[in-house]
């Protein structure tokens, strides 16, 4: 049983807010029935496609996905063989959409409400999932190490940076509107945090963003 090595930081209760307010809203930007979506947001099919790639490369994995919401991509990941899927989010209102979604693959699901710092997860994991999540997360690395703990093979993880076409409005939307706290990385932060953290990470640049994938280090 791992055990929680971090307190949280204090903007974890603004983040939880948000998207228990925000659950279906959120939910619906995965919808790829809707083309729309696909076209406006590319890099959210992108990174998408990227876990279930990894996801792939495993036989029969488990995965943990760190704020995966409404397991939109947890619900790909056991479609195609997964045999055991653990989503940990904040916020409830995302995880009762997550268990509607995956009530039928029974006992290979477990959601897990709480903030991935201070709550304990059982077992090791092939894959970790960390879609969206870094955007609202104020101490990166300390979640970093935390995975770090869980995963034995790779991870999948995206990370926002700023641009002047989208910077200052995601700030207002986000930080000004909805109280809700947003941060941006740049590659080499991101590669230092990675590598102390045990991880050996390849980075794609593109567009308003960063997409990681990273392999635990042999002395990790």
């Amino acid at each position: 049983m791992s055990k929680p090595t971090q307190q949280s930081s204090s903007s974890t209760g603004r983040v939880r807010e948000h998207f228990r307010e925000k659950a279906f809203s959120f939910d619906q930007l995965y919808d790829e029935e809707h083309a729309l979506q696909r076209k406006l947001r590319p890099g959210l099919f992108e990174r998408r496609e990227l876990a279930l790639a990894v996801a792939r490369e495993y036989d029969a994995p488990s995965v943990l996905d760190v704020g995966g919401g409404s397991a939109r991509v947890g619900e790909l990941a056991l479609e195609q063989g997964a045999s055991r899927y653990v989503d940990v989010d904040l916020s409830d209102t995302m995880l009762e959409l997550a268990r509607a979604r995956l009530e039928r693959f029974g006992d290979r699901v477990e959601l897990v409400q709480g903030d991935f710092l201070t709550t304990t997860v059982d077992g090791t994991f092939d894959v970790a999932f960390m879609l969206g999540y870094f955007d609202y997360i104020e101490d990166a690395p300390a979640h970093l190490r935390r995975v770090a703990e869980l995963t034995t093979g790779s991870v999948v993880a995206s990370f926002p940076r700023w641009t002047w076409t989208k910077g200052p409005i995601r700030k207002l939307r986000y930080q000004v509107i909805n109280n809700c706290p947003i941060f941006d990385y740049t590659e080499d932060g991101l590669r230092r945090i990675f590598e102390d953290a045990g991880f050996r990470p390849q980075i794609r640049s593109g567009g308003s963003g960063f997409l990681v994938r990273a392999y635990r280090t042999p002395s990790a």
